[in-house]
């Protein structure tokens, strides 16, 4: 896979995506890449074009799909974006945001839980 073509992302999000790429050590060259159409909501764009991403990462079993926007270049930046976030899991856990922020929403739900009594009465 070649590094997507990048015109509609901003270069610091760009940058930061290689940046992660490199630190982690994902050969992009084991990456398979395909298109295929879309479906759902967006008229005859989705259903008419091939814009919908599907990436797969055969070294870890991993696949993604992406086909939250029109456009194919922004699928694709986002479908490896996504795809780095589950190497990233799958490698270094302990550095991943993803699941720092998982934690960070775990924690909050716990606490909420924790102000209230069992019975849901209070005495």
């Amino acid at each position: 896979m070649n590094f997507p073509e990048l015109s509609d992302i901003t270069p610091a999000k760009v940058a930061a995506l290689r940046e992660r790429i490199a630190r982690l050590g994902v050969d992009l060259r084991l990456i398979d890449e395909q298109f295929t159409r879309g479906g759902g909501k967006g008229g005859q764009k989705i259903n008419k074009t091939s814009n919908a991403v599907l990436l797969r990462y055969p070294a870890l079993g991993l696949v993604v799909r992406c086909q939250r926007e029109r456009k194919r270049s922004l699928n694709r930046f986002l479908a490896l974006r996504e795809l780095v976030d589950e190497i990233e899991a799958r490698i270094s856990p302990e550095t991943s945001e993803r699941l720092a922020e998982i934690e960070r929403i775990r924690r909050r739900k716990a606490k909420k839980r924790g102000g209230r009594s069992a019975g849901g009465h209070e005495a």
